[in-house]
């Protein structure tokens, strides 16, 4: 697949972290760059618990369009509202998290509904949907190792007629792009929302880049394979 989107249509990569989120180590800078190599238009900064970054992001020359968003921590699991114009505090109960999202005009997004090594809200989330409390639903992870889960986030959404996210979920630069939607262009949370009708997704499995390297080779004599000099 070309580095460019086709006329009209643009790659949006819905979730991913930067380094205001406490567990990232991407910067601005090098997710612009890395946005630039995989032929992303688009990226929604869903640090967690705070919108910094993002609305730091929206008032440069970044060469990639940016969607404010926030992954907020609730006692029910994570919840990512895109669009957003204010930060919404973390650990309120999720039915108030919901409503200041659509309080903001803004779009609720479910991310890794049923990966249980992370705060999701696959328990709860068949009665939001059932409730209309759900815009999109993340039906594909790029940090999700086991495809059936994606699966089942692919299934529920088309249960409920509702329209399917991809993120890369990235942490770091190489994350960066591992899964994005190829979608008509949009402005705005309801042409977004309209567009994702007619989305394409791609996405590949992406693990965390390795961080830091191993004690073991830390304490290697100097001169033999893979002394890494402090």
């Amino acid at each position: 697949m070309g580095l460019v989107a086709p006329a009209g249509r643009v790659r949006v990569d819905c979730h991913l972290h930067t380094v205001a989120s406490g567990d990232a180590v991407l910067t601005l800078e090098e997710l612009a760059e890395r946005a630039r190599l995989a032929g992303l238009d688009v990226v929604c900064i869903t640090d967690h618990n705070v919108t910094t970054a993002a609305v730091q992001a929206t008032k440069r020359d970044l060469g990639v369009r940016v969607v404010v968003g926030e992954e907020i921590r609730t006692p029910d699991g994570d919840v990512i509202g895109l669009f957003l114009t204010e930060r919404i505090p973390y650990v309120l109960p999720l039915a108030e998290v919901i409503g200041r999202i659509r309080g903001q005009q803004a779009l609720v997004y479910v991310p890794h509904p049923f990966d249980l090594a992370r705060s999701s809200l696959g328990r709860v989330l068949p009665e939001l949907c059932a409730q209309g409390a759900v815009d999109v639903i993340e039906v594909f992870n790029a940090k999700i190792a086991d495809t059936a889960l994606n699966g089942q986030a692919a299934d529920l959404a088309t249960a409920f007629g509702l329209p399917g996210g991809a993120g890369s979920d990235a942490h770091d630069a190489p994350g960066v792009g591992a899964a994005y939607l190829e979608m008509p262009d949009f402005d705005g949370p309801a042409g977004f929302l309209a567009a994702l009708a007619d989305a394409r997704l791609t996405g590949e499995f992406r693990d965390h880049a390795v961080r830091y390297p191993r004690r073991s080779e830390l304490q290697r004599p100097c001169g033999e394979p893979g002394y890494i000099r402090r």
